[in-house]
């Protein structure tokens, strides 16, 4: 049952029922869709879209502009897994003319929600489209999961959305307060890259990015993916992710980019595993094991002594040939020691340092 949850106190008071989360041992898969214009008299197929959505536990859903449309949806995940499927929803928010809502639609056998659906005020009104949140149980282990979704603005250039991004550290440290004990998880679509300087408050606040390298966005050439716009945001410390990738579903649905495009959506959906969980979508590309490409904090690192041209060039300032270049100048003691690099001097690697993407140590 879809339930309109438009809760806008800053503060809500929540019961620490679990105790301290630590590492969370939750085994379930988490998703994230921009499905463009959901609920428009589109052609969207959505026998289509839930097929792809079996494939995880809980999704965060953007631009949601009838919430009708997400009860369709979850009567479409029934009726093809034979499972029982539940959903909410936040009130339109946006500014103007353009409004749009957020989902959360999740399998009842793996996850249930708790507690705390609300629309972030945003006091400082820096949001085009304020972020929803909720927090989730791992029915299995027991653990909990607080989420923050948001979209954000696209705008005339990068400076339209970088006082968005930058108030997300806000969003973050105020989980803490409001969800005591959850991991924090913020998901959607952000039109920018998660190597962006903008990110800076939001990492030095402790989180960091689940997918570094890859493309979520289709563009019209089959085959071809652009702009890692799409991402999870969370705490290494209190999150056991396995697993993240990128689902390039015109694969599964046998389609081209244009149908997918007019018919899906121009977003691919991302998502993590966490605990023991094996992802369960038929076709998957960018799938990268977190385990193992840790840099001891955590994080999904680029060694600059071993790290492939395609992973190389998605540092700051490193295009295709200064990935060569790099290669071609191993080892490295350091990120410094990248000065030697033509084109590459202290100002552009302080950037590549700031970025949080190279291996330390």
């Amino acid at each position: 049952m879809l339930r309109l949850l438009n809760m806008l106190k800053p503060v809500i008071a929540l019961t620490l029922a679990l105790g301290l989360w630590g590492q969370a041992s939750a085994d379930i898969t988490i998703g994230s869709w921009n499905l463009k214009h959901l609920g428009w008299n589109n052609g969207k197929h959505l026998a289509s879209v839930a097929k792809i959505m079996q494939g995880a536990d809980l999704w965060a859903l953007q631009e949601v502009m009838d919430t009708a449309a997400v009860q369709v949806l979850e009567r479409q995940l029934e009726q093809q897994t034979g499972e029982s499927w539940n959903s909410m929803a936040s009130h339109a928010v946006g500014r103007n003319s353009y409004q749009e809502s957020y989902a959360f639609v999740w399998r009842d056998a793996s996850v249930e929600y708790t507690q705390g659906a609300v629309v972030y005020l945003d006091p400082g009104d820096l949001f085009a489209r304020e972020p929803y949140l909720a927090e989730f149980r791992d029915k299995d282990g027991g653990e909990t999961v607080a989420m923050a979704v948001v979209h954000i603005v696209y705008g005339d250039s990068r400076a339209d959305r970088t006082p968005e991004i930058r108030e997300l550290a806000s969003i973050w440290d105020w989980m803490r307060d409001i969800y005591p004990g959850s991991a924090r998880l913020i998901v959607g679509d952000f039109n920018l890259p998660p190597t962006d300087r903008a990110w800076q408050p939001l990492r030095d606040a402790g989180a960091q990015p689940a997918i570094t390298t890859g493309a979520t966005t289709l563009s019209e050439r089959d085959g071809r993916y652009v702009s890692l716009y799409d991402n999870f945001w969370y705490d290494a410390a209190s999150l056991d992710v396995a697993v993240v990738g990128i689902v390039h579903f015109p694969k599964i649905l046998g389609i081209d980019h244009r149908t997918a495009r007019d018919t899906i959506s121009d977003h691919t959906p991302i998502y993590l595993t966490t605990g023991n969980t094996s992802p369960a979508f038929t076709e998957t590309d960018d799938a990268v094991t977190a385990r193992g490409l840790s840099d001891g904090h955590g994080s999904h690192c680029i060694d600059l002594n071993r790290a492939l041209p395609s992973e190389l060039d998605r540092l700051p300032n490193v295009g295709p040939a200064r990935a060569q270049d790099i290669i071609g100048g191993r080892p490295w003691a350091s990120v410094d020691d990248l000065t030697r690099i033509n084109g590459i001097g202290s100002a552009r690697v302080e950037e590549i340092r700031q970025s949080g993407l190279v291996c330390q140590g």
